[in-house]
């Protein structure tokens, strides 16, 4: 092999997904310099991003200014990603491109990746003109291709030699291909781009390196691996190893004793607390096309267990789930369709009361003496929901639950609870309901469809099997005063969840016999608010 390979580490950006790419700065000028011995010739430092939205660390950024105070080893070359879908919500995408990049004279990155999907590709070509104009070197990086015709993937390696591209990358983002499949995207790109192809491994099926060396022998030159695969759910082609491959192939050693080190001291920790790496779930997810983010979702809640995991892999193999969307993984919707039933009226209790929901957030614990005194002043219809058990159950009239892989998993949880469960009895298979008569429950039905939310006696309809949607369904159903909710905090960052409850929330509001909602703990959402010490 004797084309000049360039080897590529995106650890911090690619790594960024498990901390919000919030990395020290001593940890990552160590890094630099166990690149620099290892002879990588490229790292990626981060992402370049215009989004203001949460917070998140440098390394979503990756500010000119910032990179300035690190210490960059001469020998190595930066660069960042830019995701298409950001350049193309500005109305100019030359104005996003802008904003983002100066003259790459004055700036200490030279190269810049376009991450973007095949729809994408045309729409956000133009930008690689402009970046070049700029004096950078540029690389498209296309996404889930792996399962697209031959004809549709020339297509679009003829769309992208027509603009002056430096590098022309597929990431196998599903993490389902095999050595074979991999020399075929190859060769397939090479029929109509004629510059430099490169490779970007996911190790769900414990193939990334296989799949890189083979990508390389087939006449890629570029590689991309992460210090330990830090990456989201099963991780990418390990830079410890492809290093040691790298050296076969260019006949030259590097230093492997400070990454060696760092990996020990800093990422080895990073690891066990974030929990990426292959596992047979992640081999499932690639050998079904399933997109790994479900898993990592699943993995990090821990009422997931065995059984609901591969249940979940199932639905989610024949319902077909290769883009991540958080609506697929609640399988319970599928329970929920047609007209529902049920044989309790949340209205013998709830009528004229105000209802107070507890929500899983952590301010309820660090607002706990608060909230349990305004439960004792104001008398509160107080539901909780599923096992949140932070507030004595002593002051909890109703536990909520409707997911029926929840419902598997805290089942004998419940059993615990002096306080009546409400739940959507008909709806649920019977894996949960042959144990129920060993609980005290209520009977409250649910219908999910797109209509919105709608209230009846005995059941409503909601557009989420979402608890909260069911809890708000109870308490307009129950003809409540109003409602109050506690512990709805927000998931950090970008998590797709904060969208999903967002719609639920817009979707109650413009129902018709809405209640007034406010929230009395800090919350990310568009609620009205009010301090629980101000009651």
């Amino acid at each position: 092999m004797t084309q000049t390979i360039t080897h590529l580490d995106c650890t911090l950006r690619d790594g960024g997904y498990y901390n919000r790419w919030d990395f020290s700065v001593e940890l990552i000028n160590q890094y630099l310099a166990a690149m620099a011995a290892t002879n990588i010739d490229v790292v990626e430092l981060g992402f370049r991003s215009l989004d203001t939205d949460g917070f998140r660390g440098a390394c979503a950024y990756t500010g000119d200014d910032f990179i300035r105070g690190l210490s960059v080893p001469a020998a190595v070359e930066l660069g960042v990603m830019v995701n298409a879908s950001e350049l193309l919500k500005s109305e100019d995408i030359a104005s996003a491109v802008h904003a983002l990049f100066k003259q790459a004279s004055d700036s200490p990155v030279s190269l810049v990746r376009i991450a973007c999907h095949m729809k994408e590709i045309g729409p956000v070509l133009p930008a690689s003109r402009i970046l070049k104009d700029l004096g950078y070197r540029v690389g498209i990086n296309l996404m889930q291709i792996a399962d697209r015709s031959e004809s549709e993937i020339v297509e679009v390696a003829e769309s992208v030699s027509r603009y002056p591209v430096d590098v022309l990358y597929f990431a196998d983002s599903l993490g389902g291909l095999d050595e074979d499949k991999t020399a075929w995207i190859v060769n397939t790109l090479k029929k109509a781009w004629s510059g430099a192809v490169g490779v970007h491994t996911h190790d769900n099926m414990g193939k990334a390196i296989g799949n890189s060396m083979r990508a390389l022998s087939e006449g890629a030159t570029w590689v991309d691996s992460t210090v330990t695969g830090m990456g989201r759910g099963p991780g990418n082609a390990q830079t410890e190893y492809l290093a040691i491959e790298m050296q076969k192939l260019r006949g030259a050693r590097g230093n492997l004793v400070p990454l060696l080190e760092l990996i020990r001291s800093e990422f080895k920790p990073l690891q066990e607390h974030y929990g990426w790496g292959k596992n047979p779930y992640y081999y499932l997810s690639g050998e079904f096309g399933i997109h790994p983010t479900y898993i990592q979702e699943m993995l990090a809640d821990p009422r997931y267990g065995e059984a609901e995991l591969l249940a979940v892999i199932d639905h989610l193999r024949a319902a077909g789930a290769k883009k991540f969307n958080i609506e697929n993984l609640d399988a319970g919707r599928q329970m929920y369709g047609g007209a529902g039933t049920g044989a309790w009226a949340p209205k013998e209790l709830i009528k004229g009361r105000e209802v107070l929901i507890i929500a899983s957030g952590p301010s309820v614990a660090a607002h706990k003496g608060a909230i349990e005194r305004y439960i004792a002043k104001c008398s509160p219809v107080v539901i909780a929901l599923n096992t949140n058990s932070v507030i004595s159950s002593k002051l909890v009239d109703l536990r909520v639950a409707c997911h029926p892989f929840r419902l598997i998993a805290d089942f004998q949880r419940y059993s615990d609870f002096r306080e009546a469960l409400v739940l959507p009895r008909a709806r649920l298979p019977e894996v949960v309901g042959n144990d129920l008569d060993k609980l005290n429950y209520f009977d409250f039905g649910l219908t999910v469809n797109n209509q919105g939310f709608k209230f009846h006696d005995t059941w409503a309809e909601a557009p989420s099997p979402l608890v909260i949607a069911y809890a708000l369904a109870i308490a307009t159903s129950g003809k409540a005063s109003h409602i109050t909710i506690a512990g709805m905090d927000g998931y950090a960052g970008e998590d797709p969840r904060n969208d999903e409850v967002e719609e639920i929330l817009e979707d109650y509001s413009a129902a018709g016999g809405c209640l007034e909602l406010r929230t009395i703990t800090p919350s990310r959402y568009s609620l009205a608010a009010t301090s629980v010490y101000a009651l």
